[in-house]
């Protein structure tokens, strides 16, 4: 793509000053420091531009800074707006003084030099400062539509953080009077769209309303991944389908991009969704054309039988209950992201995260950084947000058969049920039934088996973490699933080892060594 063509150089005076301007205005500093050096070559006199409390805010080299105290008088009545221009004399140096801009107080252009300014130069010096104040006041423009673009997004952030929690109607109280046509939708869909961090704004504004959202849609940089932008998107009638286009012929036109798609769920269901879309992204990555849907399963909660599943899961959570509530809600979400994305997402410091998930180790007896530990603990907290109408059991905690003295504490296990789990699990694994990806398959067992340590396997298996890592790509295009991130994918793998009963049990969890312990 070509850039823009070379201006001509200046001819003329003005022309240069234009050029100069033309070429400057788009900067932090709005040219201003330009514009000045340009008054100096063009009069020969000194330049500085004062502000408030008759601070210097930038001069030419030789400004005399000694003769400001004796200019006092006259630049208190040019900021405050009593003159609009003066001439005067401090011993041997000849002053002209202009007031800038509209706004008091106001910046005072000052020139000295030996000679008197001519009329001509005294215009040509008024009109530069109306140049500055006009520059200025495009720089403070831009501050401002920064500004709004930021809180615009922080705006989008925590409706997307409120349809995460499953409260729609929160979301909405928290846009009175400019509620986002996206909260009107029945079901949605979320497309995740990887990119390059500095292309996610310029994306997302390009599709921006009046009123900081996008239509029917809602783009967000996610807060946890550099390279994500979330994009939720109405799934009914009244949705636009370009937004859905103009993503897939982003990703279709370069290959720094690739795009995963959830299935429709309910509002409500924005967390479901948004755990598809990350499956499918992974998936994406590992296809020729960079865009995938999510293979739809039915979550196990759902399959489980509840009244047994709800008491076991009620019991391993008890604990969690005496635990304030900003630990409970940083564990849940050390489950599904890593910790400097917790970090992020509650506005704390990695150091506490970590506090708070040791205070929940030792309340639930459990390690969290044992996968198999991390997975029993999403699955109690999956089913009890299934069925919060349930009322916890004052049950006592589950205690699962005695664990070999050299493991980890054994996580008591789930009720498999009548045979669904086992079903479930078969049809998880099904696509690495083929005898062509026989080794996959034994890589993902002793992968999990090593608690999810590429170089613990590598060793094991006697190959390399580079075979690994592939098998592991490999895997992810067959199952579906994100397999390289903290989250349910890896989870998923565990139940279904764990009810296929071909696998690691989620209540046998080898010794994590520390070396080898996930952050």
């Amino acid at each position: 793509m070509r850039g823009r063509p070379e201006t001509p150089p200046p001819t003329g005076r003005l022309d240069e000053l234009l050029y100069l301007v033309g070429r400057q205005a788009w900067r932090p500093d709005a040219g201003v420091e330009g514009v000045v050096d340009w008054l100096h070559r063009q009069l020969g006199a000194e330049v500085a531009l004062v502000g408030r409390g008759h601070t210097v805010e930038l001069s030419t080299p030789g400004f005399p800074r000694q003769i400001l105290p004796a200019l006092a008088p006259v630049l208190t009545r040019l900021a405050t707006g009593r003159m609009a221009a003066a001439a005067t004399e401090v011993g041997a140096v000849r002053v002209r003084l202009e007031r800038v801009g509209p706004d008091s107080p106001h910046r005072v252009l000052v020139l000295a030099g030996a000679d008197r300014l001519t009329g001509q130069e005294a215009a040509a010096a008024s009109h530069t400062g109306h140049i500055i104040a006009l520059l200025h006041r495009a720089r403070a423009a831009g501050t401002v539509f920064r500004d709004y673009q930021e809180k615009a997004h922080q705006m989008r952030v925590a409706l997307f953080m409120a349809l995460m929690a499953g409260d729609p109607v929160l979301a909405r109280r928290m846009t009175t009077g400019a509620v986002p046509e996206l909260l009107g939708a029945d079901r949605i869909r979320v497309h995740l769209l990887r990119c390059r961090p500095g292309k996610r704004d310029r994306i997302a504004q390009a599709h921006q309303d009046p009123a900081g959202y996008h239509g029917r849609a809602l783009m967000v940089r996610c807060p946890v991944y550099d390279e994500h932008l979330i994009c939720l998107v109405a799934e009914d009638e009244h949705a636009p389908p370009e937004l859905g286009g103009v993503l897939r012929e982003l990703v279709a036109g370069s290959e720094e991009y690739a795009l995963g798609v959830s299935s429709p769920h309910p509002l409500r269901a924005t967390a479901a969704a948004y755990e598809e879309a990350r499956h499918a992204l992974a998936v994406a990555g590992n296809t020729p054309g960079r865009v995938a849907g999510y293979r739809r399963q039915e979550p196990l909660e759902r399959l489980l039988p509840r009244a047994e599943t709800l008491a076991w899961a009620h019991a391993l959570l008890r604990p969690l209950r005496s635990l304030p509530e900003l630990t409970a809600e940083t564990t849940r979400l050390a489950l599904s992201f890593p910790r400097s994305g917790v970090a992020a997402l509650l506005g704390i410091s990695r150091n506490t995260v970590t506090a708070h998930l040791k205070r929940s180790e030792a309340a639930l007896g459990l390690d969290l950084r044992d996968i198999r530990a991390r997975a029993a603990l999403a699955l109690a907290l999956a089913v009890t947000t299934l069925h919060q109408d349930a009322a916890p059991a004052d049950a006592p905690a589950p205690v699962a058969d005695p664990s070999p003295a050299d493991s980890s504490p054994a996580v008591p296990e789930p009720p498999a049920g009548d045979g669904t789990a086992a079903a479930w699990a078969a049809e998880f694994l099904g696509p690495l039934r083929d005898p062509r990806h026989q080794r996959v398959r034994d890589t993902l067992r002793t992968w999990i088996e090593s608690n999810a340590d590429a170089r613990r396997t590598a060793r094991r298996l006697g190959g390399s973490r580079t075979t690994v890592a592939a098998r592991l790509r490999t895997a992810e295009r067959l199952l579906g699933r994100d397999l390289l991130a903290t989250g349910s994918g890896v989870h998923d793998l565990v139940y279904a080892f764990h009810f296929s009963g071909e696998g690691p049990r989620l209540g046998r969890c080898d010794p994590v060594p520390d070396a080898d312990r996930a952050p």
